[in-house]
């Protein structure tokens, strides 16, 4: 993966860690490795630099959910700019202590990199993800901030309850979540275990940040992705690009001046008056909370009916007898395509496929109910912890 991606985005060099020179060595670049930094870091020069006309760009690799991961360019002052919301509605502080778990590739981890950075924090990073180390970290450390994607939260939560009160994590001031939908049940989880310390935020590597949930917002609308952060905007726009009532589902189109600036292969996300395509599908409350439902592609057509996922999603996933779960639709010649719900049962938990479509019936409309329903000892997911439906399809 390394390879073909120096490949697409044309890399010249790659800096690495020495455990890592072999995975470096087929990208056929030039390498820099850790004998090589510590060389240029013992030489000195007293010749001032000279300014360069050139602004530095980043490129961040998209989560490639739905295929191959494109490049999406960033930079220029409304990266800096993209920071601003961030501290305005999260309690992050100068001088805290952060562990930042969700890895440093992803726009998620690169910003908590960057924030600790500029505000002369610590932040405290791991090799690979570990529920426990990470918990011990937090104790460790005395962390004031937790940054996760939310599969982490749940791989934490599903920690034997002696594991979990073997560290103490009350120094946390708050745990900030992103990357993929978290769920009202995971959400409540989290209040219980840990306080009312949970910020839900939602964005992409396109949109940047566009909108946060606090504790506050969370206790009242569990499933909610927040509210548009100050700066941005957030529009719900049907298919002709017409703005729709609170209530009604729609394209979720965010405008800010962070937007970042095309894919490097060419392209971009659609955009109407300024304002840029999430990808997603949500609707917006008469409180201006915004509800995600789901890709705009990922909306399964069932005998004339639309069904987002998310709404099945949340609901199995509350069963007491379910650790993770995810619809898809699959092909049907009767229908089109019909519901397949691929869950994975709790440790020692006893779950049947018509359980699963009688808890669903009992609470949803018929047309929402699973046909296919098959159990799998753990959900496909990227790097970044998001599903592969793709896959499971």
């Amino acid at each position: 993966q390394l390879a073909d991606v120096a490949a697409a985005e044309g890399v010249d060099v790659i800096v690495h860690d020495d455990d890592l020179a072999d995975v470096a060595t087929a990208a056929a670049v030039e390498l820099v490795g850790e004998a090589e930094l510590l060389a240029l870091a013992e030489q000195r020069s007293y010749l001032p630099l000279l300014p360069v006309r050139q602004q530095g760009r980043a490129v961040i690799l998209t989560s490639g959910t739905t295929g191959r991961p494109k490049g999406a360019r960033r930079g220029g002052q409304g990266s800096a700019e993209a920071l601003g919301p961030l501290l305005q509605v999260i309690p992050i502080r100068a001088r805290d202590t952060v562990v930042v778990a969700a890895p440093l590739f992803h726009a998620w981890g690169l910003v908590h990199l960057g924030v600790g950075m500029s505000m002369s924090s610590t932040v405290v990073l791991q090799r690979s993800f570990d529920p426990t180390a990470t918990l011990a970290s937090v104790a460790e450390h005395e962390a004031d901030g937790l940054a996760v994607v939310p599969v982490m939260l749940q791989r934490i939560l599903d920690l034997p309850d002696d594991e979990l009160s073997r560290f103490d994590t009350s120094s946390l001031r708050y745990i900030a979540a992103s990357g993929s939908a978290l769920g009202a049940p995971l959400v409540r989880a989290v209040a219980d275990r840990f306080g009312p310390i949970l910020y839900n935020c939602y964005g992409s590597t396109e949109v940047s940040m566009a909108t946060v949930a606090g504790p506050a917002d969370l206790a009242a609308a569990p499933s909610t992705a927040g509210r548009a952060v100050p700066g941005t905007a957030v529009r719900i726009l049907d298919e002709a690009g017409a703005e729709v009532p609170p209530g009604v589902t729609g394209r979720i189109f965010v405008g800010s001046s962070s937007r970042f600036e095309g894919y490097t292969g060419g392209g971009t996300k659609a955009s109407v008056d300024g304002l840029l395509s999430s990808g997603d599908v949500g609707h917006l409350d008469g409180h201006g909370r915004l509800f995600v439902e789901g890709r705009d592609d990922d909306m399964i057509v069932s005998g004339g009916e639309n069904v987002f996922p998310a709404e099945v999603e949340d609901l199995l996933a509350a069963h007491p007898a379910v650790a993770e779960v995810a619809v898809v639709g699959i092909p049907d010649e009767q229908f089109g395509q019909r519901l397949k719900a691929v869950v994975v049962r709790r440790r020692g938990a006893r779950l049947t496929a018509a359980q699963v479509r009688k808890h669903v019936r009992a609470n949803l409309a018929r047309y929402k109910v699973p046909r296919d329903v098959q159990f799998v000892a753990a959900l496909p997911r990227t790097a970044t912890g998001k599903v592969r439906r793709v896959e499971l399809r």
